[in-house]
């Protein structure tokens, strides 16, 4: 297989695992997860800019901001399947109603939704609906709606780098480990965004940072490394601490 065929498949594999958008067909080779994740912050780019662009638009039609905000939001919903709502349920669930390691990872693994997790829910959704209507409605604020999409599912790339998979099987275990170079193309992939942004971005990324090490910290000492769950939870988390850094400290 050449090296841009090899490539290709990997884009459509990340493109097919993070959302519901049209990929085309991998064949019969299909590729480790752990080798797309360098692809992991470009799916952020149509996510983004779908949600961006729902919330500007609909709020230069005269759509109230909170509202124009729950449909932006319920766009972005839409095209990841709520893949990282569904791991941050599991995580509340399992961390909120689990007793030892093996309790936590048995209720995380329970398709059934529990108080800890509708309470989650009902908390981060609400804090990223009310900072995004409370954003300007300009092409700044997309631009940076966008790169707060990027760089929060590098979050994902350097939990799947750094942690160990928490259980034997499972989709942690599953994806593989990525190479020290494959984070590092993601990383730079992100750059030019963060680099269009301007100085507050650095200010942003680095409370995601703060953020995102925290609940790393709380994984490992809860259950010991990191699952899908844990993964998809760290990319809403994140990237929901950049939409209150954006509406506290920023007026773009």
């Amino acid at each position: 297989m050449s090296w841009m065929r090899q490539r290709t498949q990997e884009a459509q594999l990340a493109l097919m695992f993070l959302t519901r958008l049209p990929a085309g067909n991998l064949g019969l080779n299909i590729p480790k997860l752990a080798s797309a994740v360098w692809f992991f912050p470009i799916t952020g780019i149509p996510i983004g800019l779908f949600v961006g662009l729902t919330y500007i638009g609909t709020s230069y039609l005269g759509v109230l901001p909170i509202l124009a905000s729950i449909l932006a939001l319920s766009i972005g919903l839409l095209i990841t399947g709520a893949l990282h709502e569904d791991g941050l349920a599991d995580c509340a669930d399992g961390f909120g109603g689990g007793r030892s390691k093996q309790t936590k990872l048995e209720i995380m693994r329970d398709s059934r939704i529990g108080s800890f997790g509708v309470l989650a829910l009902i908390f981060l959704m609400s804090t990223r609906i009310v900072s995004l209507s409370n954003l300007p409605a300009h092409q700044e604020i997309l631009l940076a709606i966008i790169t707060l999409a990027m760089t929060s599912r590098l979050v994902m790339v350097f939990y799947l780098t750094l942690l160990s998979p928490a259980r034997d099987e499972g989709l942690g275990k599953d994806a593989g480990k990525p190479t020290i170079t494959s984070l590092l193309i993601a990383t730079v992939i992100c750059i030019p965004a963060i680099s269009l942004c301007g100085l507050y971005m650095i200010y942003c990324l680095t409370l995601m940072a703060i953020i995102a090490g925290l609940f790393g910290w709380l994984v490992k000492s809860q259950i010991g490394g990191q699952t899908g769950d844990i993964c998809g939870a760290a990319q809403l988390i994140s990237e929901t601490a950049g939409y209150i850094f954006l509406v506290t400290f920023l007026y773009i």
